[in-house]
């Protein structure tokens, strides 16, 4: 997949390099702002329990 996109990409190398980093921020800003925040409504990681037995 990776191989797949690289080769997708236009120009040389340093300009492949940089295209790179921005989709990859672009995948990372995406997650951290539209998907992990859907996924936290769904999950209820308030309600923790611990059991102090051994």
């Amino acid at each position: 997949m990776y191989a797949w996109i690289w080769r997708r990409l236009p120009g040389r190398l340093p300009v492949k390099l940089t295209l790179a980093a921005v989709l990859a921020g672009c995948v990372l800003a995406l997650l951290w702002f539209v998907i992990f925040p859907l996924v936290d409504t769904l999950l209820n990681l308030e309600d923790v329990t611990v059991d102090g037995r051994p």
